[in-house]
């Protein structure tokens, strides 16, 4: 009877004060850190989750500083208490005593997964380690003291938001290298300004060329990443990080894109663009004037799927010209609107350069068969209405905002209305990007070799007919947008960044050459017989 009591009572209370229930589900977010918290196994393990829960696209709420200083206060208990290891999945300890006149540097390894371990002379050389100079120990401790305590930490940070400051939080394609901090302690000391630095070795794959590490140390007074008083010295697969003084250090993985060739690279883009669309201004007025004057322009598909990549690649120039004219300063939902827009003509372009492969698979590969009810009017409701789908779809997920560009010293080198969740970038543009390439480049090499297989057998009957060829397969692979596939040669350096953004930005002036060498001969002469040409030139699939 009276445990029925009990829980009615209970159950009263919840009814009758619902933020009861609020208050208790708040208070066993531990990420918060109300209250008292020990490090003892429970606190220790419970409080190690917030590493991976308190990130950008997780509800759950977090006190960033809180964690960060129970993380940083954990080296000074484990000094001040007896534990010699410790051994988790998220950190990894040594506590040990060192002599303060010791004749040599001490060596410690770094192995991830597993404890810190004291090196010895003789000894094979890990890949990762910690060298502290013999000068630390006595600098530090004058006086009769004869032993130090010494704690070297490991801590797993997760992906979270924990330890990565506000600046590395901005920075899209930044991040702390394998999410490892590596603490050093000695007693009590604030260690600073050392005679000899302490080194520590970070080893790891080799990194892109548009990628650079940097040393750093988590400065408390900040509360951000920094890199005063440290260097770097960057190897193959490894590096030396030399810091003049104690703390938790990382190293980081930034993109390494200067002021000044972000400036140059814009400079290149928008005179590429301004040319662009000059040149598909005169193809889209050319196109109209052969509509308006020969009769069967009114029925061919090709020329309208033409028209319809310029004009899509026209607003997509627009679009680029004004989003990096103008700033990314003011209300967020002005800036998605202008992201969502050039993401909208960007996917358009994609779609239409797929489509153009699609109906030169029809027209070269497969010939017979090929008829298709209301054919462009269908090409249409997918080359505009998909990209319009995936644009609702990411702007549902309020995944459009400021995207910046910082150097190797976190300086802003470009900031534009675009992505801020890189999920959705790598989805929506790269993977439809990826799409849309693979197959236009299966679609030219068929057909580049069902040209240079005809123009083998008729190489003795005409003459140039190789070169002819040649010229057919580069106009056919402005179409399909084979300059876009530039970008996969981007990390090789940063010529090739440079040669992506000038050829890429042109693509509307190789269109238009096309289009003239493809339509305005006919006018005056007598088509061409050879195969080459017919396979350059694209009649009609279906009636509309």
């Amino acid at each position: 009877m009276a445990t029925a009591r009990s829980l009615g009572l209970l159950l009263f209370l919840l009814l009758e004060n619902p933020e009861y229930v609020e208050t208790t589900e708040e208070s066993r977010n531990v990420c918060l850190l109300k209250g008292n918290h020990e490090y003892d196994n429970f606190d220790l393990n419970d409080i190690a989750e917030c590493f991976t829960t308190c990130g950008p696209s997780e509800n759950i709420s977090c006190d960033v500083g809180k964690l960060q200083r129970y993380w940083l206060n954990y080296e000074s208990y484990l000094l001040e208490n007896s534990k010699e290891t410790v051994d988790k999945p998220f950190v990894k300890a040594l506590i040990q005593n060192v002599s303060t006149d010791i004749s040599e540097d001490l060596l410690f390894s770094l192995t991830p997964s597993k404890i810190p371990k004291q090196v010895m002379q003789g000894e094979v050389q890990p890949t990762d380690r910690v060298r502290l100079p013999k000068s630390l120990f006595g600098a530090l401790l004058p006086g009769n003291r004869s032993a130090v305590r010494l704690a070297i930490t490991v801590l797993d940070i997760g992906a979270g938001n924990v330890f990565k400051g506000p600046k590395l939080l901005q920075d899209n394609g930044s991040t702390v290298l394998n999410n490892r901090m590596v603490g050093l302690s000695v007693g009590q000391m604030h260690a600073t300004g050392l005679s000899e630095p302490v080194e520590i070795t970070f080893s790891h794959q080799r990194q892109p060329p548009n990628m650079i590490l940097t040393c750093v140390f988590w400065n408390v007074v900040k509360g951000d990443w920094d890199s005063q008083g440290c260097s770097t010295e960057l190897r193959d697969e490894r590096t030396v990080c030399r810091c003049d003084h104690l703390t938790f250090f990382a190293l980081l993985l930034r993109p390494i894109l200067d002021l000044a060739t972000a400036q140059t690279l814009t400079r290149i883009s928008q005179a590429g663009c301004g040319v662009s669309m000059i040149f598909l201004a005169f193809t889209i007025v050319f196109y109209v004037a052969l509509r308006l004057s020969l009769q069967r322009f009114k029925s061919e598909d090709a020329p309208k799927i033409h028209m319809a990549l310029s004009s899509s690649l026209f607003l997509l120039n627009l679009t680029f010209l004004i989003s990096v004219g103008s700033s990314s300063q003011g209300p967020p939902s002005s800036c998605g609107v202008r992201a969502a827009i050039f993401h909208y003509f960007l996917l358009c372009v994609f779609t239409w350069m797929g489509l153009e492969a699609f109906h030169l698979y029809l027209l070269a590969i497969r010939v017979f068969n090929t008829y298709f009810g209301h054919y462009f009017l269908k090409l249409s409701l997918l080359g505009w209405g998909l990209p319009a789908l995936v644009v609702i779809g990411v702007g549902s997920s309020n995944s459009y905002g400021v995207y910046t560009i910082r150097d190797q010293e976190n300086r802003t080198s470009l900031e534009l209305c675009w992505f801020q969740k890189e999920p959705a970038l790598y989805a929506t543009v790269h993977g439809y990007f990826l799409v849309s390439f693979l197959f236009g480049a299966v679609v030219l090499a068929l057909v580049a070799w069902k040209i240079f297989t005809l123009s083998s057998v008729t190489a003795g009957k005409e003459q140039g007919q190789t070169w002819r060829s040649v010229f057919t397969v580069l106009g056919l692979s402005s179409l399909v947008g084979m300059t876009w596939g530039l970008a996969v040669l981007t990390p090789l350096g940063l010529s090739t960044i440079y040669i992506f953004a000038l050829f890429n930005s042109l693509q509307g002036v190789f269109i238009f050459c096309w289009f003239i060498i493809l339509y305005f001969p006919r006018q005056s002469t007598t088509a061409p017989s050879s195969g080459t040409a017919r396979l350059g030139q694209a009649h009609s699939m279906s009636q509309e």
